[in-house]
């Protein structure tokens, strides 16, 4: 029989085995990083817990950086420069995809994220996606620029939705009242934002910036038509205000949720903004694709944006990463954080999903501009190549230089850029 010290000693050591065990399970857990802008709809954290539940072996940590996304850019390219372990994912916008590819910052995800599976994804954000033949990003949230318009408007002047430059520029000449009722309003201050805008001009009458192989053809006749068009709606058919040249998304967003303007360039947040109950034009708008250049052969484009989740080259735990890439771009991860988040998915399938049908009637108009998305170029150096075009579009915008000029200097300071 054991004594009672002897058993208090057997008690004790249970105990230790016990707290020990469980430290031992708490020491055991795989950690993951990650660094991302905080998330106001609390989305990102309840699918953080989700996945914790249903891998209970990992641990998900979020790293809440800063709002600006330059400012988390250069946080990661900080850590990657230094072959830190820091993030094993990176949570990033498509312009990004390019630069870490290249500098090997970001492995391949071929072999995890094959064809068969790309295509239950956008096709333009699977583009946005690729870098020299290989995918090393899987979309999460996408995004696309759009031509809102009047719907009342419209209707009450008898006006289809346009669908051309020439469409347009008549709706806007017939319906305006300059200044309380502007035609047209966009982005037009020097900076990415009207390179996107301008892109999408250029796409509709056939042109483009870079060719695949890299040949810049900015030049081009197509893009100088398009800039010439853009020049024209503020200075020749004044269907744009002068001051549509320092407008940003918010500056254009306002004019036109303020009811100072019938059309409007801009993303998809517009539409849940310019519908809240205290909106003046609640229920009064409608979205459809940008307008491209007269012809049959010309066709609508949208600028591609959006983010997706890639694994860091210097992670430690890449299989663990893997798996909540797979948990947070699936069907139900994307439909929380569209719920949560009020995100654009980039699954097909989710456009058409009942409960999001209900909440976001506007969805199948939505699909359709996401359909014509495609990015801008996958190149290492696009911030250098924007930069140069940004000062000469926006040149040519306040007739410092002929949209020709402007394109042709652009065009050259690019070529130097892709020779250095």
């Amino acid at each position: 029989m054991f004594s009672r010290r002897m058993r208090l000693v057997f008690i004790i050591l249970g105990i230790v085995f016990v707290l020990f065990s469980c430290a031992q399970g708490t020491f055991a857990k795989t950690k993951i990083t990650i660094l991302m802008e905080p998330s106001a709809g609390g989305g990102w954290k309840e699918l953080e817990k989700r996945f914790e539940k249903a891998n209970p072996d990992i641990d998900f940590v979020i790293i809440e950086g800063p709002s600006a996304t330059n400012i988390r850019e250069d946080m990661y390219a900080t850590s990657f420069m230094a072959k830190e372990s820091t993030y094993d994912l990176i949570y990033m916008d498509l312009i990004w995809v390019p630069k870490f590819a290249a500098a090997g910052w970001i492995i391949p995800l071929d072999d995890r994220f094959p064809p068969a599976k790309q295509k239950e994804f956008l096709p333009g954000d699977i583009m946005g996606s690729k870098y020299a033949g290989k995918i090393y990003r899987v979309p999460v949230q996408s995004d696309a620029g759009m031509l809102y318009y009047r719907k009342d408007l419209l209707a009450k002047g008898g006006l289809s939705v346009p669908e051309t430059w020439d469409d347009l520029v008549k709706c806007s000449l017939a319906l305006q009242n300059p200044p309380n009722l502007w035609g047209f309003v966009w982005q037009g201050k020097q900076y990415e934002g009207l390179i996107c805008d301008f892109l999408e001009v250029v796409w509709g009458a056939g042109g483009d910036l870079l060719t695949e192989d890299n040949q810049v053809v900015i030049d081009q006749p197509p893009a100088v038509d398009a800039l010439q068009w853009m020049v024209d709606l503020i200075h020749k058919f004044k269907v744009s205000p002068p001051g549509v040249t320092t407008y940003q998304e918010e500056e254009s967003r306002h004019a036109f949720q303020e009811g100072k303007a019938i059309f409007l360039r801009n993303w998809p947040y517009v539409w849940t903004l310019s519908n809240k109950d205290d909106s003046p034009i609640k229920g009064k708008i409608g979205i459809t694709p940008m307008v491209h250049r007269p012809g049959p052969e010309y066709k609508s484009a949208a600028t591609q944006g959006g983010w997706g989740l890639g694994i860091s080259a210097f992670s430690k735990n890449k299989e663990a990463a893997w798996k909540f890439i797979e948990f947070a771009t699936s069907y139900e991860g994307q439909k929380l954080l569209h719920f949560m988040d009020v995100i654009i998915p980039t699954r097909h399938a989710l456009f058409k999903d009942q409960d999001i049908l209900k909440e976001s009637p506007h969805y199948p108009d939505l699909y359709k501009v996401q359909l014509g998305a495609r990015p801008r170029p996958m190149h290492p150096r696009y911030g250098a190549i924007s930069d140069a075009l940004q000062i000469h579009v926006s040149a040519a915008l306040v007739k410092r230089e002929t949209p020709l000029q402007a394109l042709k200097a652009a065009a050259a300071e690019i070529r130097d850029i892709l020779a250095r």
